[in-house]
């Protein structure tokens, strides 16, 4: 069993390098299938749900060359079978877009009941009311969801919820089916626009991605393509917030300015200096956290998947300040751990009430999910004291090299085996 033990206090200071997007990635992998010749896809994140989705689509007869770290080549044209097995597909949420690319490509697929998170119930009704559209019929049973089609024609869908989950799948089934597919209330998330983009560059006829409305022109064949991630908008928004916990200075290389707005937002607000470059931002504070209060919404709001990070920030903040999640049921679970580290927060349903504390203790916490996991991170390099990070493998689902990238701007970090031997990093 692994952990991360992280000795609090120090201020980050220096520069950081943002992966590429977990949230896209996990999305275009699965999209590789509807191509009908080798892709490239460059600016992979070297994380455990890339690497999970890669060998789920190579145990299904598809090549998966890695190139290099942050490189993988995918030839899916020795894909038969339209079956993703229960071994790894429980493990990821992300598993559930197979059934959309399958779909697409064989008018037929067959994928376990998806893994990942819990947050509660996230039901697929979206994903399946979209197959409905497009003509697809579906059956459970033996933890087995079933889609087929005759045939694949394009419809209208209105979404009755905003769902990145169901977005993502609609268009995948729908890039080959018979004419025009549009999907009203559509989410608007930047991988969804990249999404977009990879399937473009293979051929596919997508308009609209980044608005509420997508309109999709089936088309017969896809081809291969070479194609770069964006930068991962959350894994920034994360080195963002640990570098104004510690009182640091870190300059986050590789990133969209433009996707962190409403994170950047919401720093300046706690009166955290953020300056804005090309494709880099810069993070100081070293006066008092303000109070502030924060709502989740789909984007262009605040992400749900910063809330647990801003949340750790906040306890550290001057004053009262309260904490919406207006995405998920059930995110607040990392509560108790904070509190452990001595953090003044009650729960009531979905919303948080924080009273600020002058400092964190440190003490052993658990991972409960992934965002989770960061935000015992970031609360653990701003506490006084050790801090033990259990069940770590949520963390490494979704940032690439966190415990090497922290220990580079100054933190004392590093992750150990419960007998409390140092795993030396790769």
């Amino acid at each position: 069993m692994e952990k991360i033990v992280v000795n609090g206090g120090n201020k980050l200071i220096g520069n950081v390098q943002i992966s590429g997007a977990k949230n896209a990635a996990v999305a275009i992998i699965p999209g590789v299938i509807l191509s009908d010749g080798i892709c490239r896809i460059e600016n992979i994140p070297n994380i455990m749900d890339v690497n999970l989705m890669a060998t789920i689509l190579h145990q299904m007869g598809a090549k998966v060359n890695r190139i290099n770290k942050s490189t993988l080549e995918i030839d899916p044209t020795y894909i038969r079978n339209p079956v993703a097995k229960y071994d790894l597909v429980r493990h990821m949420r992300a598993s559930s877009y197979l059934m959309g690319a399958l779909l697409g490509k064989f008018s037929r697929a067959e994928v376990a009941l998806p893994g990942g998170c819990d947050f509660g119930v996230r039901p697929l009704d979206q994903h399946l009311k979209g197959f409905g559209v497009l003509g697809a019929e579906h059956s459970v049973a033996g933890g087995i969801i079933t889609v087929k089609a005759d045939k694949l024609t394009g419809g209208h869908i209105y979404l009755d919820v905003v769902s990145v989950g169901a977005t993502v799948n609609i268009i995948l089934a729908s890039v080959k089916a018979e004419g025009r597919t549009i999907i009203e209330n559509a989410a608007k998330e930047p991988h969804i626009v990249d999404l977009a983009n990879f399937l473009n560059s293979m051929g596919a006829d997508i308009k609209g991605a980044g608005t509420d409305v997508i309109k999709i022109n089936g088309v017969k064949h896809l081809t291969g393509t070479s194609y770069s991630i964006i930068p991962d908008q959350i894994e920034a928004g994360t080195y963002m917030v640990a570098a104004a916990a510690t009182g640091g200075d870190v300059v986050i290389q590789n990133v969209i300015t433009k996707h962190l707005e409403s994170i950047t937002a919401k720093l300046r607000e706690m009166g955290v200096q953020v300056d804005e470059y090309e494709d880099s931002v810069r993070i100081r504070r070293d006066g008092v956290l303000h109070r502030c209060n924060v709502k989740t919404m789909p984007h262009p709001g605040f992400p749900t998947d910063m809330q647990p990070q801003i949340a750790a920030l906040l306890t550290l903040a001057d004053g009262t300040s309260i904490v919406n999640e207006a995405v998920w049921d059930n995110r607040f679970r990392y509560v108790e751990e904070l509190k452990r580290m001595g953090a003044d927060i009650s729960v009531d349903g979905k919303i948080a009430v924080i009273q600020g504390v002058k400092e964190l203790l440190g003490a052993p916490v658990k991972a409960t999910d992934l965002r989770a996991g960061a935000a015992m991170i970031i609360a653990a390099l701003a506490a006084k004291g050790t801090t033990y990070v259990e069940d770590i493998q949520h963390i490494e689902r979704g940032y690439e090299e966190i415990v090497e990238k922290l220990t580079l701007l100054g933190a004392d970090i590093k992750r150990v085996y419960a007998n409390d031997s140092v795993i030396q990093p790769a």
